[in-house]
């Protein structure tokens, strides 16, 4: 095992659904990345307090996608590929950064 950054999660890797284009992420997954319960999920993704962004890969990035979703200071991705392979994943909780100030 070894030692992490703060705000920064290991999460096990895990497929995406894509389907009639459009992408299905499992609550549970969306919920471990933003650190949040997946029971709040759909409610947080409805009121507006869970936001998300696809983004397409163009030139030597074709084929993928990065699916983001953002809770308070907290970031999630998911790099997925057209079979809805998860790639890559990662979260950042901009909070946990110190002031440099």
């Amino acid at each position: 095992m070894t030692d992490q950054a703060p705000g920064i999660a290991v999460l096990p890797m895990t497929n995406v659904e894509f389907e009639n284009g459009a992408f299905s992420v499992d609550a549970a997954v969306i919920a471990a990345g933003l650190k949040v319960e997946a029971r709040l999920v759909y409610s947080g993704v409805r009121d507006g307090t869970i936001t998300t962004r696809c983004e397409r890969g163009v030139a030597e990035d074709a084929g993928r996608y990065r699916l983001s979703f953002f809770h308070g200071a907290r970031t999630f991705s998911l790099l997925v590929d057209e079979s809805g392979k998860v790639i890559q994943r990662s979260a950042i909780d901009l909070g946990a950064r110190g002031s440099h100030r």
